[in-house]
């Protein structure tokens, strides 16, 4: 029986995890990324050969551990609307915008008078936005150029099959999935020809894994031909890995960001709310995803920190500080404002309490996620599943269990390398 590994590049790092037909995990490895470059406020940058390189070691840890079974599919997630551009060989031509990349507000107030309000395409952090800046700015490397998402690029790599992506990174570049394919006002945006990746369905196979790498990790392609399947963004493949399965099974992933979804037989949009949807099967995927999240803590506590002040807080005892936790100026969700500012004063004495309010704003922003979808139309959470690295704090998981009116469960595999697993062994 075969494997199949998915592959999970986050803002701090790189997963990957084995498993086998019957979705238990045989072998994981992980390894960090630098972080994002800011060379002004509201700018968020990575060098793609950072992630590329990640890849590399990963896998080349993972697959020489793996028993003696062949390996079927890689499937590789990312981070939603983190953009780059390549050439036709696919190498990199600019630097990534990141996913919090707000540097493209000019061109998102373009877009507004040419998209249709309900696509995924609004915004200052859409790959759209991001994707006219980009070309005006490079405007000598026009003519043979690539639009890439963090995922399509990886992915695209290990087959050397260039441009592809799929339905869910696609959607913040205006892709229409309702329709499935590039929407008509696309042509209005005067883009360079060919820059737009076709798209597939998220787990299909498009590509065979190159010779090269399977010279790298001894793997004889006449035997063994390693499929590589179209990917998803790093929020979906975190839900697949969580549990998610019927109507009104909702997920939070708890990462650098905060990322909310509830299961839906029809899709909403509501740009001006951050509200988008995404495709699973037949049904819909509602989401938000807010700025805030673990990558806030981590600017002011180290690990270690995080968990021995844990320890010191009880969550039936409020902090009473009203804090909104971001990073730097700018919101998505589940208030949709660029200019939106941070709030973490005051600052209290003991080091606790100020963990403690954090973790309270985080859980605030989490609840009102939920109730501003359900008046949106979206159903009333029945479960909330917990995914994301956040799921090991303990003192974040005892405040939302205590403040959510909705059961509350730790997925039994958070790691959205475990989704991409799963997406590639189902081949839809």
């Amino acid at each position: 029986m075969g494997l199949h590994i998915g592959i999970d590049l986050g803002t701090s790092g790189c997963r990957a995890i084995a498993i086998d037909q019957d979705r238990h995990i045989v072998a994981e490895a992980r390894t960090p990324l630098p972080p994002s470059q800011q060379p002004a406020v509201g700018h968020f940058e990575q060098n793609p050969a950072d992630w590329w390189e990640a890849t590399l070691r990963v896998l080349d840890e993972l697959i020489p551990t793996l028993p003696n079974q062949s390996i079927e599919t890689l499937c590789v997630d990312g981070t939603s609307a983190t953009l780059l551009l390549s050439d036709h060989q696919g190498n990199p031509l600019t630097p990534a915008l990141m996913y919090n990349d707000t540097r493209s507000t000019l061109e998102a107030e373009q877009l507004r008078n040419i998209i249709p309000q309900q696509s995924g395409a609004q915004g200052a952090g859409s790959s759209a936005a991001k994707l006219l800046y980009l070309t005006r700015k490079y405007k000598s490397i026009n003519n043979k150029i690539h639009a890439l998402h963090q995922a399509d690029w990886i992915s695209n790599r290990l087959c050397n099959r260039y441009p592809e992506s799929d339905e869910n990174n696609a959607l913040k570049m205006g892709y229409d999935p309702q329709q499935r394919g590039w929407p008509t006002w696309i042509k209005q945006l005067d883009l360079p020809s060919d820059c737009l990746p076709r798209i597939g369905i998220p787990g299909r196979p498009y590509g065979k894994l190159t010779p090269q790498l399977c010279r790298r990790w001894n793997i004889d392609p006449s035997s063994n031909p390693v499929q590589i399947c179209h990917g998803t963004t790093d929020s979906i493949a975190s839900s697949l890995a969580a549990g998610i399965e019927n109507y009104g099974d909702a997920v939070t992933t708890l990462g650098t960001t905060l990322v909310l979804k509830v299961v839906a037989d029809s899709p909403i949009y509501s740009p001006e709310h951050g509200v988008y949807s995404h495709r699973l099967g037949d049904r819909w995927l509602i989401s938000g995803a807010s700025n805030a999240g673990g990558g806030v803590l981590l600017e002011h506590f180290t690990l270690e920190e995080i968990n021995q002040l844990g320890l010191k807080i009880d969550p039936t005892h409020p902090s009473g500080l009203d804090y909104y936790p971001l990073s730097s100026i700018g919101e998505r969700f589940p208030i949709a404002d660029p200019d939106y500012l941070p709030r973490l004063s005051p600052r209290p004495d003991k080091p606790h309490h100020f963990l403690q309010g954090i973790l309270e704003g985080l859980t605030q922003i989490e609840l009102e996620g939920y109730r501003l979808m359900t008046r949106l139309g979206a159903p009333t959470p029945k479960r909330i599943l917990s995914a994301g690295g956040g799921t090991k704090n303990q003192a974040w998981m005892a405040l939302r269990e205590q403040h959510s009116p909705w059961p509350t469960f730790k997925a039994q595999t958070p790691e959205a390398a475990f989704g991409a697993a799963l997406l590639g062994q189902s081949r839809v």
